[in-house]
């Protein structure tokens, strides 16, 4: 087997402030996050969430700091109201974009997103949940180190979320996720690490808290759960 390079994602003093804005959305934010695994970014809205998935792009307005991805060359950014393109129906536009290699890869994804019924259908014919699904399933079936899902899963209920998490953490374990979610639960359950930013004025500004990284063969225990949320809900 390959040794796999170290993956980290880590931040300096990065600030980020809209044009022609006097506070910042967040200042001097700080932290290291190990990679790979399956990791979530959390907080309240309006502190910043989405603005450093933009910077973790490659947007640099309006930042300032230092980023540093190591082990990490291409990353993907999807999220919940992103629209698929062209007309065709979303099962044609899945083959289109895939190797034939990846036909076993594409077919998996679509069984456990729960997807198969719906390949006949256009883009605009799906309702929210199964649109972030399909979108989702295509991102996955690209090339990448990192994939930032900010609220990737909206309007999926739970027990197929938590099945599609569980499902993208066995089949890509030597990919880098974050996982952006306002869902405490969820994020404390599956997630490694989980950067907790807390706004405006707030000492520190984020902290990072070790999550259950659960998966599907782990029993759930209620206590480490319990304990991991009053962490989350403590640093936010």
């Amino acid at each position: 087997m390959h040794a796999h390079p170290p993956m980290r994602l880590a931040c300096r003093q990065a600030t980020f402030r809209y044009p022609q804005t006097a506070s910042a959305v967040f200042e001097n934010l700080a932290f290291d996050m190990p990679g790979p695994g399956f990791n979530a970014l959390f907080g309240p809205s309006g502190v910043g969430k989405t603005s450093l998935a933009r910077l973790l792009m490659g947007e640099r307005d309006g930042f300032s700091g230092e980023l540093q991805m190591t082990g990490i060359k291409r990353v993907l950014y999807t999220y919940n109201t992103e629209r698929l393109p062209g007309w065709a129906a979303v099962g044609q536009h899945l083959e289109r974009i895939i190797a034939p290699r990846q036909h076993e890869q594409k077919d998996q994804l679509v069984e456990l997103f729960d997807m198969t019924p719906h390949l006949g259908s256009r883009f605009a014919q799906l309702s929210l949940g199964q649109k972030n699904r399909i979108n989702l399933i295509r991102y996955l079936l690209q090339d990448f180190e990192m994939l930032v899902m900010d609220e990737s899963l909206a309007n999926v209920d739970e027990p197929t979320r938590e099945k599609i998490l569980l499902g993208i953490k066995a089949r890509f374990p030597d990919k880098f996720f974050l996982y952006i979610s306002h869902n405490v639960i969820e994020v404390a359950k599956f997630c490694r690490h989980i950067l907790v930013m807390a706004g405006k004025g707030r000492t520190p500004s984020a902290a990072m808290v070790a999550g259950q990284d659960l998966t599907g063969d782990q029993p759930l225990e209620r206590d480490p759960l319990e304990r991991t949320m009053l962490e989350i809900m403590n640093a936010a």
